[in-house]
Formats: C-alpha cells, structure tokens, sequence
C-alpha cells in the first residue's frame, strides 16, 4: 500500500508540473499583418532571409536548390514546399522589375556595388531575372514564383532607396516609392519590415536560411 501510495503520488506530481510547464509555455502574439505566414500551403516551411546583393543572388539559388532536392531525393514536388524569399536591406531593389533597373540601375549600383558581370557596368535590367544572367536554365525570379517561391519585400528599405532616388533625381520621394511598389515582381509581398518577417516566420515555424 505505501508503495502504491507513493507511485500515485508520483504520477500526480508529474501530471500537475507538465500542467504547469503548458501553462508556462511561450506562445507569441499573433497579428492580422502576418497571417498571411499561414496561409501559404505546404507541409515543409522555409524562409530564406537575404540582406546583400550576393545573398540575393544565392538565396535565389538555394530555392531551387531545396526544390530540386527535395524532388530528387525525397519524390516530392515543389507544392510541398511554403518558400519565402526575402530580399531587404540592401538586397531590395534586386525585387523591382526590369522597368525599374533601366530607369534607376546607375542609383541602385551606386549604393548597392552590384554591376553587371557581363558588362562592369550598372545594370540596366534586374539580373536575377534574366535568362542571360541565370547561373542555369530556369533561376530566375519568375521561374521560381512559377513553382510557388514567395518573394517578399522590405517596405522599409524600399523607403530608403525611394529617398536616395528622389535626391537624384530631384523627384518625391513618396512618389518615387509608389513607383517602386507597383513595378516590384509580379505576385511579390511587401512587409513593413523584412527584418520583422524574418523573425515573425520563426514564431509560424518556418525554418530560417541566411542567405547573406
């Protein structure tokens, strides 16, 4: 009996601390800004974080890198996949159009230090999405938001490059901006911050991948 008293004892101490550790546990406070992390389908969540022209390049590269992995040894498709694709920071204008790069790429280059290798000088189209640019057939920007990569854009940095293209070319700057955002990628999503998405996509259970 004082056994039996003592294991019972000791299953309902166990019982009343994971009750406690549940109750303890840290839930993050959800947001209508970020729902839309969850509503993107896919049993696998990744959100590659890019910050640097050489980051935007490669997390490009690691899209289809996961993709193609994923489908070669796993026998998956790329619908399995909730991908995020961030460009922020000084990475941002590699998410505007072509439209964008011929009219301000000698602004962009000049703060970003991103010519073109074809030619060493600043680009007049967006390199990631060039087929003449591509480090293989079908990595580009729009090949990879074809099979479901999500590009998501920094807000915020966009602001600042709207300010440094409006100095140059003695423009508005909230004019430049919305500019900006209307010739960003097709399908593309704008965040106040990509700083905040980053760290949000954490707290919906993706998995982060630092690009540079």
């Amino acid at each position: 009996m004082g056994a039996a008293t003592i294991a019972g004892l000791a299953v309902n101490a166990s019982k009343a601390n994971a009750q406690a550790d549940n109750s303890n546990r840290f839930m993050p406070m959800r947001h209508s800004e970020d729902a839309w992390l969850d509503e993107l389908s896919g049993s696998h969540r990744v959100f590659i974080d890019t910050s640097f022209p050489l980051g935007g390049s490669d997390g490009l590269l690691y899209s289809a890198n996961l993709m193609n992995a994923h489908a070669q040894a796993y026998n998956g498709s790329d619908s399995d996949f909730a991908m995020v694709l961030c460009y922020r920071h000084i990475s941002t204008p590699l998410a505007y159009n072509h439209n964008m790069w011929e009219k301000y790429g000698e602004i962009f280059n000049g703060i970003m230090n991103y010519p073109d290798p074809q030619t060493g000088e600043a680009p007049k189209l967006n390199i990631l999405n060039s087929e003449e640019h591509a480090m293989f057939p079908g990595l580009t920007l729009d090949a990879m938001s074809a099979r479901g990569v999500k590009i998501v854009i920094c807000a915020n940095a966009t602001g600042f490059f709207a300010g440094q293209v409006a100095a140059s070319t003695d423009q508005d700057s909230d004019v430049v901006f919305d500019e900006l955002v209307a010739n960003a990628m097709p399908g593309s999503r704008f965040v106040a911050a990509g700083v905040i998405a980053t760290t949000r996509a954490q707290e919906y259970g993706y998995s982060l991948l630092y690009a540079g």
